[in-house]
């Protein structure tokens, strides 16, 4: 038996996005067979932003090797009540996307402002794609910004769900102030 149970630690983290003001839209879980690696995304966004133009992605990478780990370092605990042991992750990213922006913003000034919201506790990168229908077209702008998290797992051992309250709290800020800015961005 398994000490963490990752798709009830998926369905608290999306319950507890509701709590902070998203909306669920989907769900999807792989497992590669070989390595038994999998991968959970979710897909959500902001109540404000029901009819466009930000959508968030959240994504669960569960390593193996790391779980099975932490599983046995906690198979070795003397007492049950004794703390978990530290040192074991996953990676959880949070990808905000944007359709192509006719009016894009400058992408320094965009990441310093985001670096304000976002904070120490969530780093985010900002990126920027430019699409070409065809030669004689302009270039399309597209943004995308990614946050990347360590769950720690015995934080999800001990079903700790304030661990990601500041995240959460966080994404919405970001979340808020992309909704913001979008329409001037889509100003044709």
């Amino acid at each position: 038996m398994a000490v963490i149970d990752v798709a009830g630690f998926v369905a608290d983290l999306k319950s507890h996005a509701i709590d902070h003001g998203f909306h669920v839209h989907d769900e999807r879980h792989f497992v590669e067979t070989y390595s038994l690696r999998q991968l959970w995304e979710v897909d959500l966004h902001p109540e404000e932003a029901c009819n466009g133009p930000i959508d968030l992605h959240l994504s669960l990478e569960v390593d193996p090797r790391a779980l099975l780990g932490f599983e046995d370092e906690v198979i070795k605990m003397d007492d049950p009540d004794d703390d978990p042991p530290t040192g074991f992750s996953f990676p959880l990213l949070f990808t905000w996307t944007l359709p192509p922006l006719p009016q894009p913003p400058d992408l320094l000034v965009l990441a310093t402002d985001i670096a304000g919201v976002g904070g120490l506790e969530l780093p985010i990168e900002v990126s920027a794609i430019d699409s070409f229908a065809s030669v004689t077209d302009a270039p399309e702008r597209s943004l995308s910004l990614v946050a990347r998290i360590s769950v720690e797992l015995a934080d999800v051992y001990t079903a700790n769900e304030e661990a990601f309250c500041d995240t959460l709290v966080r994404c919405r800020d970001v979340s808020l102030y992309l909704l913001d800015k979008a329409p001037s961005w889509l100003d044709t």
